[in-house]
């Protein structure tokens, strides 16, 4: 649908984000020794390329991943409030 609404000229909120938190990041970690934070990178990397080939209409600006320093420090602000 908003592909269609964005090919008709209208502007679409359509973002993408990823849950990269989480035991199978943390458990493929041990049993590797590879750091999360690069695996995990590297599986968003992936995924995105598959979606972007598949042709989804998502606004790519506006990506979040629970994994971005960003979006780490505002969670923590919620917590601690």
């Amino acid at each position: 649908m908003s592909r269609y609404w964005r090919m008709k000229g209208y502007d679409v909120l359509h973002p993408i984000g990823w849950d990269s938190f989480g035991l199978p990041a943390e458990q493929y970690a041990i049993n590797t020794g590879a750091q999360p934070v690069d695996t995990t990178k590297a599986n968003i990397d992936n995924f995105r390329r598959q979606l972007k080939m598949l042709g989804f209409s998502y606004d790519w600006e506006k990506e979040i991943a629970t994994t971005d320093v960003n979006y780490v420090k505002w969670t923590q602000w919620i917590f601690l409030q």
